[in-house]
């Protein structure tokens, strides 16, 4: 898995005392050491590290993973203490950020890109007492947990905005690289859309990039003069489609953050991640020395339950009628009694990928390798 994924891609919280805060960790009895955090060097401040593959102003996953990291500085004021750095690649300029940020004192790490994993897990190997918490992950470290959401579930209702607005039945989706978290988003989004309009499609085009405005912007062009009047994207900075949706006079499905700004008049809605809570809480549980034996102790996925992913707000198009279709499938998924992923579904091919009866756990979602029927498009290995 590690081999393919490199060639994949080419490079609610009690509050704390002082002294719980800097508590050690014993080590596990018959076990490997734990993963151990100090304030070393910093005051009383425990330091915690946050390093992002795009800018914090993109509109999309590295804003929405810069606000949970505002969020951590805001819970614990000046009992810690928060690095950031932007503009991080996926190559060995990742692992020089994060021991740049160690030997200020960072015991606490979040590589939040999916490319961040390989370096990450270097660097956490070299220093097996501190924490690394990496964001998206499928692979994970005595020291380095991952974490994310089934942000497949708002993706669906995304979907269902988009299946109630398009006149053409045609719409695009501007994919970065064809691995399961991508691919799942597309085939939820296609889904949610079926679920108003059973003639629609989705056309999708791969940029290879998790951010480049060129291809973007080419992808998007290309889609919407194919006749897609609904463009939806899994890309890290969404504020280039979302602008040349509002432009073009086609609607706009947003993604990781609140974009309707730059489309006020085109937008409908977007998945978004909520990280606020959850980083507040890896982080004071590393703080605390309690990451072993932890949720975060390997690989956490939460969902729309957990308020971790969420509906974005809507568009001034989107009907009262679809935004009450929306408001009762998001219940349900709250209730835990729907999935995006359940019931007979079918590839492309008319293959049957999940029987009628069954709900796709997790990690079945998570690896996915092929488009479900309706999306158009081809995933290559």
């Amino acid at each position: 898995m590690r081999k393919e994924m490199k060639k994949l891609l080419g490079t609610g919280l009690a509050g704390l005392s002082v002294a719980a805060m800097l508590s050690g960790c014993t080590g596990t009895e018959g076990g490997a050491d734990t993963a151990q955090v100090s304030a070393a060097d910093n005051g009383d401040a425990a330091v915690v590290g946050f390093i992002f593959v795009g800018a914090k102003d993109d509109y999309g996953y590295n804003k929405a993973a810069y606000l949970g990291s505002l969020a951590v500085e805001e819970k614990f004021g000046d009992k810690v203490k928060v690095l950031r750095s932007e503009n991080v690649p996926e190559t060995e300029e990742a692992s020089r950020t994060l021991e740049q940020m160690i030997q200020q004192g960072a015991t606490v790490l979040f590589p939040t890109s999916y490319g961040h994993l390989y370096p990450a897990m270097d660097v956490a190997e070299k220093h097996p007492d501190l924490v690394f918490y990496h964001q998206g992950g499928l692979e994970c470290a005595d020291n380095l947990g991952t974490y994310f959401g089934t942000i497949y579930e708002p993706y669906y209702l995304a979907g269902m905005a988009a299946g109630a607005a398009t006149e053409s039945d045609k719409l695009g989706f501007v994919g970065s690289f064809p691995i399961p978290q991508v691919i799942e988003n597309i085939n939820a989004f296609e889904l949610g859309a079926k679920a108003m309009n059973p003639d629609v499609t989705t056309t999708v085009i791969f940029t290879s990039s998790w951010s480049d405005p060129a291809l973007q912007t080419s992808a998007a062009n290309s889609l919407i003069d194919s006749g897609c009047d609904v463009i939806a994207q899994h890309q890290d900075s969404t504020k280039t489609i979302i602008e040349l949706c509002e432009d073009k006079g086609v609607y706009a499905v947003g993604y990781h953050a609140d974009a309707s700004e730059l489309a006020p008049n085109m937008w409908l809605t977007a998945a978004i991640w909520k990280w606020d809570e959850l980083f507040c809480d890896m982080a004071e549980t590393a703080i605390e020395g309690k990451f072993d034996g932890s949720i975060y102790d390997g690989k956490y996925r939460a969902g729309i339950a957990e308020g971790v992913v969420d509906l974005a707000s809507f568009g001034p198009s989107v009907s009262q009628e679809t935004k009450d279709a929306i408001n009762e499938v998001k219940q349900k998924m709250i209730d835990g009694t729907f999935s995006a992923f359940s019931g007979l579904i079918k590839d492309q091919n008319g293959n049957v990928v999940c029987e009628d009866g069954h709900t796709m756990t997790v990690d079945e979602a998570e690896s996915m390798n092929y488009f479900v029927e309706g999306v158009i498009g081809t995933i290559e290995e």
